[in-house]
């Protein structure tokens, strides 16, 4: 799939993946094995793609969250991240978004980026802690978690730049290319 398809695709199923039932659908619960959802499974998700990522003069072995599904998901019932992976979410498209820690039992960091791979902002999320934690930029396309305090060992802060083989995140994900000057 080309990378402003699958922008595309991404952004219509994150803005579908928020919407509830309209106003007018039934009050009816469903049977409760209707309701179950793949959220329910208490395994992590395997399989995901993974990618290098180099921030700062580190390298990062990240699984890629690229669907809805793989983004709710995130990474619910680990136990550890290794100390050399991480998991990078892609958005369709830049927005304020927060991350909460339903059914993840241990504690991770998660970095803010904009739509060219910088780090805005890091934030420790603390294990089963179901309050989202709000970005400060509306400007976030992509989300990096990692093994808690992985940033502040690695001398990484906001400002720096999360490259692939390919160049920036954008050029990776979505073959935007800086102007030139």
């Amino acid at each position: 799939m080309q990378a402003p398809v699958l922008a595309f695709v991404l952004g219509l199923a994150l803005l579908l993946g928020g919407c509830g039932p309209s106003s007018s659908a039934s009050k009816e619960a469903p049977p409760a094995s209707a309701t179950r959802s793949f959220l329910d499974d208490e395994r992590p998700q395997t399989g995901l793609p993974r990618l290098k990522l180099y921030v700062g003069p580190e390298i990062l072995d990240t699984e890629l969250a690229l669907t809805t599904e793989a983004i709710q998901k995130g990474m619910m019932w680990r136990t550890n991240v290794p100390e050399t992976e991480a998991m990078l979410f892609v958005f369709g498209r830049p927005h304020q978004t927060s991350f909460w820690m339903k059914n993840v039992p241990m504690d991770i960091d998660v970095a803010y980026l904009d739509p060219e791979g910088i780090i805005l902002e890091i934030h420790r999320l603390e294990r089963q802690n179901t309050n989202p934690v709000a970005a400060k930029s509306d400007r976030v396309q992509f989300a990096l978690e990692t093994a808690e305090g992985w940033f502040k060992r690695h001398g990484i802060g906001p400002g720096t730049a999360i490259r692939t083989e390919r160049g920036s995140l954008g050029e990776t994900f979505f073959q935007r290319r800086r102007p030139n000057p």
